[in-house]
């Protein structure tokens, strides 16, 4: 009787659960790492394709903004094959690959001399690009429902803190040349792969697999799974809407910041800092508590409320003083991806968990592959020369106005749940 009550249902969860401190601590490593190296570049970008392209900053952003939705697209097309290999042959090998990859990418970026060269890398860097969506499985496998919020919320806190250390570093290296920032990126990325090769176990156990299918491994296949699963299409849907206004940020604001106060590279790069160490605060220390005390519903609700008000606020700020005081404001936002996600993850079976986030990465990457384009056409239309009326500002002004209709929308969806 005691020798058949050991012996669960389903055995497979229970190995990787072992290792589950030991593999959550490299999950949240690589996280940090990553967004360390993705974090090094962003303040140069700006200057890198003036350079490289011989443009203004009006035209800069708006190709910055093609180059951002060439990796969306790249992801887009990519992520649910690699979330669905995972689900066959497991999270260690398709992590490896994709910290691997980002690491050519930067070498190529430091070595590209046309702007044909820099698409080309934003490309590879998309199709690599799957570590967060395999590190969101990982975490599904080796956490119970229950605590997957405060993982996901220490996941954010890594990639807050990542970003936090990466623009400040890459500002200060930028001043050494537009360059030098890819090739640390490129550095920290390969020793981040060397490191994973040797410690990382797997956490996906051979009973929790299940057969590759080719139709669930496109993007538009993750589409038709979401509507099998009650409640998910929905939930995608407004959390497309979310990434697509929030697109803003990684389309114009380092061009913003040029153009409306001359912000240097180094300047630009501390403003960085100081959002991801507000968002890696928010999201590390507080998304548990915060959660456990309010529930997911109204803690993420928040978190919209407030992503909507200080977007609008970002559009009339007119010094640095009160850049930083709308950042802090700004830290609820982090809530709300985590906590969506986690709604999500409660959703599906487990042997999809990496299904699920493959089909999340390829919601969100269409999302912010229309928005970066979008809002980085925006800001250069209304900021290029010999127009009448000039203005750095319009595309946060446009941001706020979506991003009061997902808060919206998102109340709608937290009623028919309490129905």
């Amino acid at each position: 009787m005691t020798e058949a009550s050991d012996i669960p249902a389903d055995p497979a969860p229970e190995a990787p659960r072992a290792v589950s401190r030991h593999a959550v601590t490299f999950v949240l490593i690589t996280v940090f790492l990553d967004m360390v190296g993705f974090g090094l570049i962003m303040p140069v970008l700006p200057k890198l394709i003036e350079d490289v392209g011989h443009v203004d900053i009006a035209r800069a952003a708006v190709i910055g903004g093609w180059m951002f939705a060439a990796f969306s697209l790249a992801q887009f097309l990519f992520a649910p094959l690699m979330g669905n290999l995972s689900d066959r042959f497991g999270r260690r090998p398709l992590l490896l690959l994709a910290i691997f990859g980002l690491g050519m990418d930067f070498i190529l970026m430091a070595l590209a001399p046309s702007l044909e060269w820099l698409f080309a890398g934003r490309v590879i860097a998309g199709v690599c690009g799957a570590s967060w969506i395999i590190a969101s499985a990982y975490i599904a496998d080796v956490t119970a429902p229950d605590d997957r919020a405060k993982a996901y919320g220490y996941m954010g806190a890594a990639f807050g803190v990542g970003f936090v250390i990466g623009p400040a570093i890459g500002g200060l290296l930028g001043e050494l040349g537009p360059r030098v920032p890819f090739w640390v990126a490129a550095g920290i990325s390969l020793l981040n792969f060397v490191y994973g090769w040797f410690v990382l176990p797997e956490s996906l156990a051979p009973g929790n697999r299940r057969p590759f299918e080719l139709w669930r491994a496109n993007p538009f296949g993750a589409f038709r799974v979401f509507a099998t699963y009650r409640g998910v299409l929905p939930m995608v849907l407004v959390m497309g809407l979310f990434f697509f206004s929030t697109s803003v940020y990684p389309a114009i604001w380092a061009f913003w910041g040029i153009a409306k106060f001359g912000w240097s590279e180094a300047m630009v790069g501390a403003t960085l800092a100081v959002f991801g160490l507000i968002a890696g605060g928010f999201q590390g220390l507080l998304t548990g508590p915060a959660t456990k005390r309010f529930g997911e519903w109204t803690v993420a609700l928040f978190g919209l409320v407030c992503a909507t008000l200080v977007v609008l606020g970002y559009g009339f700020v007119g010094s640095l003083g009160a850049v930083i005081a709308l950042m802090i404001l700004h830290g609820p936002e982090g809530f709300v991806h985590p906590l969506m996600t986690t709604l999500l993850t409660r959703r599906v079976p487990e042997d999809a968990q990496g299904e699920l986030q493959g089909g999340i990465s390829a919601v969100t990457n269409v999302a912010m592959l229309f928005g970066t384009v979008f809002f980085a056409f925006v800001f250069g239309h209304f900021w290029a020369e010999g127009r009448a009326w000039r203005s750095t500002d319009v595309a946060f002004w446009v941001a706020a106005g979506f991003l009061a209709l997902t808060t919206v929308l998102f109340l709608i969806l937290k009623r028919s749940e309490k129905a």
